[in-house]
């Protein structure tokens, strides 16, 4: 029975950097012997010197552990996808996937491009997530899932039945609940690897630094500009990458500032006039259009964690949904910024709520 076979790339200096072969057995042992037969040095990765698999060695059929199946004599059928997988050490030293990891991170450790040591980086990650409104709420779920180890939410509201159309961490069990709670129970349920830490509490000149200061990554999903600049400046001074996003009616933008290339001050010096841009709660928005900017958020995080193609560094990404249309425009840094140009003025937070003429909101519209 011809079977394909997932070569994990610690093996693939024996395969001729193949990533996938082909081969045909009836069960699993005589699978791995054949392994062993057509590629030199295969057989002592896999096996003990008493012809037992190595401990740190596991193998999945149809991403199901063969400790669930029937072991090495596991039946092979037509089609039938088999992953070796063996244990890593990016990351945590000494650390290795459980099974049940091995199955549910399985899509992304197949990825060359991610694979085993990839996904170690994702279990360590620390990111802080600054809403969990409209675009906290896709972000958010999309990061535990892929695996991220600490997700930090912040956000002081409480759920609202007008939440609920663009809100998706929540449901009418939770309404009247803090949306951190809410949160909490929804991300363990999507991924219990995840650790969520709850902060239930106004992001302010006083806090942020300590809050953001114990993450790797920010994302900011706030829906007023007193704490948009507050989040650009604390992330800023702490050196912290800034994945930020916003929504209005149907139009979404999305940017990633990395410290020394440029902040939200570089493209936006100053906040519109108090009362002149009206709020998600005043002027409406469309209940998906969320959903395509806190993944891209999402996406972008994953990517910036990874290291992995070109982020939104330098592009803000804006996004029309009647039109369903994308544009990118370019954006730089600005030499007389106050906070990252040559001659920076602010080296510390400032009194947002009189610099944005507007009080501190609900961080996730």
């Amino acid at each position: 029975m011809v079977v394909n076979v997932y070569i994990p790339s610690s093996f693939r200096r024996l395969t001729g950097g193949a990533g996938r072969v082909e081969s045909e057995a009836a069960d699993v042992r005589a699978l791995l012997r054949s392994l062993e037969d057509r590629f030199p040095g295969m057989g002592v990765e896999l096996f003990d010197s008493g012809g037992n698999l190595h401990r740190f060695v596991n193998v999945y059929v149809n991403d199901r552990a063969i400790e669930e199946l029937n072991g090495l004599e596991t039946r092979l059928g037509m089609e039938d996808e088999v992953a070796v997988i063996p244990a890593m050490a990016g990351g945590q030293v000494g650390a290795r996937f459980t099974p049940r990891q091995a199955v549910r991170y399985s899509r992304h450790i197949i990825l060359p491009e991610i694979g085993g040591v990839g996904q170690r980086k994702l279990l360590n990650a620390k990111v802080a997530m600054i809403g969990a409104g409209g675009l906290g709420s896709p972000a958010a779920l999309y990061l535990a899932a892929a695996g991220i180890g600490t997700l930090g939410i912040v956000d002081f509201d409480s759920v609202d039945l007008s939440n609920l159309h663009r809100q998706i961490l929540h449901g009418h069990a939770n309404i009247g609940r803090p949306k951190v709670d809410s949160a909490r129970d929804q991300l363990a349920d999507v991924n219990p690897d995840t650790r969520v830490v709850a902060h239930d509490e106004a992001l302010t000149s006083q806090n942020a630094l300590g809050i953001l200061g114990q993450y790797d990554i920010v994302v900011n999903g706030s829906d007023n500009f007193a704490t948009r600049y507050l989040v650009n400046d604390a992330a800023y001074l702490l050196k912290k990458p800034l994945v930020d996003g916003s929504i209005f009616r149907f139009e979404g933008q999305a940017t990633v500032f990395m410290p020394g290339q440029g902040c939200y001050r570089c493209l936006f010096p100053a906040p519109p006039p108090p009362g002149s841009v009206p709020s998600c709660a005043e002027a409406g928005v469309l209940g998906a259009l969320p959903g395509m900017i806190g993944v891209i958020q999402a996406t972008e995080t994953i990517k910036l964690i990874l290291d992995l193609g070109e982020p939104l560094v330098n592009r803000l990404l804006l996004y029309d949904a009647l039109a369903m249309e994308f544009r990118e425009v370019k954006i730089r840094r600005d030499p007389e910024c106050p906070l990252c140009g040559d001659h920076p003025s602010i080296d510390e937070l400032i009194d947002y709520e009189a610099f944005c003429g507007a009080p501190m909101a609900a961080t996730g519209g």
